[in-house]
């Protein structure tokens, strides 16, 4: 490493893995489609269970109320209390090995979701699981952050980003034939295993970036406490309704996501294969071209201002939040069918230029806790909130309290309406985020 980048970047001169900021266009796009992977991991193990929530429900004798605490609040319970403590060590340490370590952690626990052999063995292990939103995303999201330029976040967070519909592409197709044809607990065993090797991959082929190395100003190195990051981001109206817009898409999009194939289970007759590959192509097919057509918008010029992002962001939420009022409420399996190709590829839509915006809001020292603070309040809204509430109201419609298919639908439809929640935030942080890019700019 030359003299002058060890001058400008001495953090750089003391570790020889670490990446120059004018590391190759390939070195740049391998970390990004890695990463990616990463992203496609965590998202197909975290997703998969809810494409057998009914036959382990059935296996276990649980109700609904039950079966989502197991499932889903489960998942969280890591983030919730170590998410915020890992964030802060990826702002200060190796994020490659922090991510890495995640990633084989995760998915050891994966498999032993499929080994569990009762209510309390499959619990812990879907408690662990939750390492791979702790640890995986914050650490990508900030690593990548030095490797694109400001300009080029948004974008390259969305390719990142296609790690969630192929992930639960993997989840829901793939995951309903193995476990249609082997059981639900071959199916942990085969999506689990594969994330060891790559986190083995991410380990040994990654270097890692000089923190801040592609953005300007005085305070690029600086790693501010926890609190002082809170400040600052609470004092950013436009970051603030932006990670409540994002987390309610999350609670709406993702919680709605997360009961589906029971409820096409209960609602149509379907098994576990025919509802996995009713949802398998919409999440590959239609929310990848989403994705990379809303990749594509973002590279034009009239979409270079944040605020019209925003704007867009939030008429794509407010227009499916009435498709999926009709999905749940009609019993027409044709129409459903249909319908899920406009609702299930706008909850992709916000992740990438949501993410994208966030960092640039960010400090480079404070980015990991901005995007754990949007994951944190995401996943109380999509994997505690919204499963649990849907559970318990499904009992409580339910004739003697159990649940059936019509109890299901009631409880679904109630949290439809919170999409308009959601993209009522994007409007608003729509309003403040010049005013506050301007301010960061100035601060710097």
């Amino acid at each position: 490493m030359s003299e002058t980048r060890a001058d400008i970047h001495p953090e750089a001169a003391t570790d020889e893995r670490r990446a120059a900021p004018d590391s190759s266009l390939a070195e740049r796009w391998y970390v990004a489609i890695t990463m990616c992977v990463v992203y496609t991991l965590s998202i197909c193990d975290r997703y998969s269970i809810s494409t057998v929530l009914e036959p382990i429900r059935k296996e276990l004798h649980l109700s609904d109320a039950n079966i989502a605490f197991l499932t889903g609040v489960s998942l969280a319970i890591f983030y919730v209390l170590f998410g915020f403590p890992l964030s802060w060590l990826i702002d200060r340490k190796s994020r490659r090995a922090i991510i890495g370590a995640c990633l084989i952690a995760w998915s050891a626990l994966t498999v032993a979701t499929g080994l569990a052999r009762n209510y309390w063995q499959l619990l812990l292990a879907r408690v662990g699981v939750g390492v791979g939103e702790a640890g995986g995303t914050p650490g990508a999201n900030s690593m990548l952050s030095d490797y694109f330029p400001p300009a080029r976040r948004p974008m390259a967070l969305q390719i990142f980003s296609l790690g969630a519909p192929i992930g639960a592409w993997l989840g829901s197709q793939v995951a309903g034939a193995i476990a249609y044809r082997f059981g639900w607990r071959t199916m942990f065993l085969a999506l689990g295993i594969p994330g060891i090797l790559v986190g083995a991959l991410v380990l040994l082929t990654i270097r890692e970036p000089a923190r801040g190395c592609l953005d300007c100003g005085r305070n690029r190195d600086a790693r501010p406490p926890f609190l002082e990051t809170m400040r600052v981001m609470l004092r950013q109206p436009s970051a603030v309704h932006l990670i409540i817009g994002s987390s309610v898409v999350a609670l709406w999009g993702w919680g709605l996501m997360w009961w589906t194939p029971t409820f096409l289970m209960r609602s149509y007759g379907l098994n576990v294969d025919q509802a996995g590959a009713m949802l398998g192509p919409v999440h590959l097919i239609g929310g990848s071209l989403a994705m990379i057509a809303s990749t594509w918008l973002l590279s034009r010029p009239w979409l270079s201002s944040e605020q019209r992002i925003l704007r867009l962001l939030g008429l794509n939420v407010a227009l499916a939040t009435l498709v999926t009022a009709v999905i749940y409420s009609t019993h027409s399996l044709a129409l459903t069918r249909v319908l899920f190709w406009l609702y299930i590829p706008s909850i992709y839509v916000y992740i990438g230029p949501g993410f994208g915006i966030l960092n640039n809001l960010a400090r480079p020292g404070m980015r990991a806790v901005y995007c754990a603070t949007v994951l944190f309040t995401a996943n109380l809204g999509n994997l505690i909130i919204a499963p649990q509430v849907v559970g318990w109201l499904s009992d409580w419609f339910a004739p003697q309290h159990i649940a059936d298919a019509e109890s299901l639908r009631l409880a679904m439809l109630c949290l439809v309406p919170t999409g308009f929640w959601a993209a009522w935030h994007y409007f608003l942080s729509a309003r403040h985020v010049l005013d506050d890019a301007r301010r960061l700019a100035e601060s710097n």
